[in-house]
């Protein structure tokens, strides 16, 4: 007996007895009763002193105690018919000094009602339990496949080729695009089509998580690890994409104090818990994926090279919208039927004038502003064709661009035509033919710099530098 157990107070017994199991009855090696609970008395219509003492058989019906007591073999979940219906016992043989003395039996179920009742509780948690299983499971699953890159245009072949053709490679790939290109979609279309398809995918967007959090979202951490930390620790990011691809969105926006910790993660190929002492061995592919100049946030300190070298593997340019304005009416298309599901509708079409006025526009913040007109005009529109006056007002008063371009080019050739112009330093004659195409552009632009800078083919920082430089207002 375990010595603790006799500093329990005898009297406490029986009510610890009726605690753990309501009705119970012990047996001796004859199968006489040697003990009855009330509840079990209750149960089958007698009383406790009715039944002490008495063959277990003679007390209740279709009764196996006795055999369990000879045999030394426990029945669990039994079948007893018993008052008209049928229980659920359990009967367990005791021992002493390695003989069979007795036996011990519990009733689990006074009869299938109660026990349909368990089992329809104990489902509801099944079922429940399952949903949400699947539901993570789900989440945790690419989205996206090849098919739903769309666009023919040479340069956004060539990524998508590219992309599938290193699927299936553990190497790691760094995507380039501007905000709304679709380097999400890119990751998923990647994933899906690699070996690791089955396994997690899993997305973390590094911009959007504040610092103090982003180590224990990445890595996970140990209970106890910080106030208000979750009993039993919390699994990371790494460990949850273990077998499959961990996608870094905005990775040029990690800062450098995580940065050394994520290079760690990649040569070791192993993560530790904030607050953890060991290691645990990850498996995992690494995409990342950045708008920014990773090239240049390097130069300025603001990014470790090492990290740079170890995720630009295998780097993949995506090209924005208004390089490749052929892919529009297929896009636009693909979003509309995507569009029509959410809103309940059914053959949405864009007519020829909206067609030519999106092909115009250069799309700053490329497909995701291209969907965000398009659902604003699935709201406004009266029938099934999106016309001029369902579109924004920036994109109908829209210059057309073929206009815009030729009303800039006969003016600085005019302006800059370089036999006119004192013979002079390069350089210097360069800055002036410089100055006056920003002065024309802006003037086209009617003092729009965004616009006189997509005009004139450059970044909107370089645009500025130079108008700084050359003291343009």
């Amino acid at each position: 007996m375990n010595p603790g157990f006799e500093r329990v107070p005898s009297s406490w017994h029986e009510q610890i007895i009726n605690l753990l199991a309501e009705r119970v009855v012990i047996v001796d090696r004859e199968g006489i009763i040697l003990y009855i609970n009330e509840a079990y008395c209750e149960f089958i219509g007698t009383t406790v002193e009715k039944a002490l003492g008495r063959p277990a058989m003679e007390v209740i019906e279709n009764s196996r105690m006795h055999i369990v007591a000879k045999t030394g073999e426990k029945e669990l979940a039994s079948l007893q018919p018993i008052n008209g219906s049928e229980m659920i016992a359990n009967r367990f043989p005791l021992f002493e000094n390695g003989e069979v003395v007795g036996g011990l039996g519990t009733v689990m179920f006074r009869n299938p009602e109660e026990w349909r009742m368990y089992q329809s509780k104990i489902q509801h948690l099944v079922e429940e339990l399952k949903y949400y299983q699947t539901k993570i499971q789900k989440d945790m699953r690419s989205k996206y496949s090849f098919q739903d890159l769309i666009g023919t245009s040479s340069a956004f072949l060539a990524a998508k080729e590219l992309a599938k053709r290193i699927s299936n490679s553990n190497s790691s790939v760094l995507l380039i695009g501007e905000s709304g290109t679709g380097k999400e979609l890119f990751a998923h279309a990647m994933h899906d089509n690699s070996v690791r398809c089955f396994s997690p995918f899993v997305a973390i967007n590094c911009a959007s998580i504040p610092e103090h959090l982003l180590e224990s979202e990445l890595y996970g951490y140990e209970e106890g690890a910080f106030t208000g930390a979750k009993k039993g620790g919390k699994k990371g990011q790494f460990e949850h994409a273990n077998g499959g691809t961990l996608f870094l969105d905005e990775i040029g926006d990690m800062p450098l104090s995580m940065q050394s910790k994520l290079l760690r993660v990649l040569q070791e190929k192993e993560v530790r818990r904030v607050g953890g002492h060991k290691s645990i061995p990850v498996d995992v592919r690494i995409i990342a994926a950045t708008h920014r100049d990773l090239e240049k946030l390097v130069e300025e300190g603001n990014f470790r090279q090492d990290l740079y070298y170890r995720l630009n593997v295998i780097k993949i340019q995506i090209p924005p919208l208004r390089k490749r304005s052929e892919d529009i009416p297929l896009i636009s298309r693909s979003l509309l039927k995507k569009l029509e599901k959410r809103f309940y509708r059914k053959g949405i079409e864009l007519s020829n004038e909206v067609q030519e006025k999106l092909m115009e526009h250069t799309w700053p913040g490329n497909i995701r502003e291209l969907e965000n007109v398009l659902e604003r005009c699935i709201n406004v529109i009266d029938g099934k064709t999106i016309q001029l006056n369902h579109l924004p007002l920036y994109l109908r008063d829209q210059e057309p661009k073929r206009d815009r371009q030729d009303h800039l080019k006969p003016v600085i050739n005019a302006k800059t035509d370089v036999t006119s112009l004192p013979v002079q330093p390069l350089k210097e004659t360069i800055a002036l033919v410089e100055k006056q195409a920003i002065h024309q552009a802006l003037a086209v632009t009617d003092g729009n710099k965004l616009e006189a800078a997509k005009l004139l083919g450059i970044s909107k920082t370089s645009f500025y530098e130079k108008c700084k430089l050359y003291d343009v207002k």
